[in-house]
């Protein structure tokens, strides 16, 4: 009973976060929004399917504050292994991402590989750093074999142009061009990703246990967040947010309780130096 619950769930988060159902209006999915009726504060009553969006307790996106992170020596360096693979660009309204088409790769978490199925980006940021919102926010989504999920996610500074976004400003460009109907995804076919710069080598990151940050708000994700700030253009950012419906183009969810939760920091250096010791 549990686990045939567990997969229901994770049955709709994944077709929620993946962007993997290209008429997901047509199969009953409740529209939400960023402005309006459907604004953030009101998913939780928009359907049944999102109540945990306004009822659960360990929601995302949070604040994180440097000065009461738990450092946790058990954490170990996100193994990122991608390779290039192509993908499918896709206009969802409220959000763009990107679905690549075959396994392009994993990531190690807590000794676990969990696989990357999509990335999409939020203008400003989910998640603040004492108080800071950035410009962009972009989410690596991740999955287990046994349906779990791990989000990896890069915050982004205005400054230079950032390599993985250079790949796809053309298709950007198409994107923008298809006038968002508000009832059909848009899809765009991308020969070949390359993914080196999304596994650079991270020396710190956050760790917390959270949710996906649009609905159904399904929690029991692992949220690591790098603490390298990187850099982006301010025309990349403004290319992302070009196709999206006007009313979305802000679309991140405002900062949830932390509650009873920590915030754990992995810091190499200072996990190397104690392991030496």
């Amino acid at each position: 009973m549990i686990m045939a619950a567990w997969r229901a769930i994770s049955a709709l988060a994944l077709a929620s976060v993946l962007l993997a159902d290209a008429d997901d209006t047509h199969a009953g999915a409740v529209k939400f929004g960023y402005s309006g009726s459907n604004s953030p504060d009101k998913w939780g009553s928009l359907s049944p399917d999102y109540r945990m969006c306004s009822k659960g307790e360990r929601q995302s996106p949070i604040n994180i504050e440097k000065s009461k992170l738990a450092y946790n020596p058990g954490l170990e360096a996100l193994e990122r292994n991608y390779v290039p693979a192509s993908a499918t660009l896709v206009n969802k309204g409220y959000q763009i991402g990107l679905l690549f088409d075959k396994n392009v790769g994993t990531v190690l978490v807590d000794g676990k590989n969990y696989s990357l199925k999509s990335v999409h980006w939020h203008s400003p940021s989910e998640h603040t750093i004492d108080g800071k919102r950035f410009p962009v926010e972009l989410h690596m989504v991740h999955m287990s074999d046994n349906g779990k999920i791990a989000v990896v996610a890069i915050l982004y500074q205005i400054g230079r142009h950032d390599p993985f976004v250079v790949q796809i400003e053309r298709k950007l460009k198409e994107l923008a061009k298809e006038a968002w109907k508000g009832d059909k995804e848009a899809h765009i076919p991308v020969r070949v990703v390359h993914t080196r710069s999304l596994k650079l080598h991270s020396s710190k990151y956050y760790r917390y246990f959270g949710s996906l940050t649009t609905p159904p708000c399904t929690e029991n994700v692992i949220w690591s967040i790098l603490a390298r700030v990187r850099g982006m253009t301010e025309e990349q950012v403004a290319a992302l947010q070009a196709p999206l419906s006007q009313e979305n183009r802000n679309n991140s969810r405002p900062i949830q309780p932390l509650n009873y939760r920590a915030v754990q920091l992995y810091h190499e250096s200072r996990k190397h130096n104690e392991d030496s010791h």
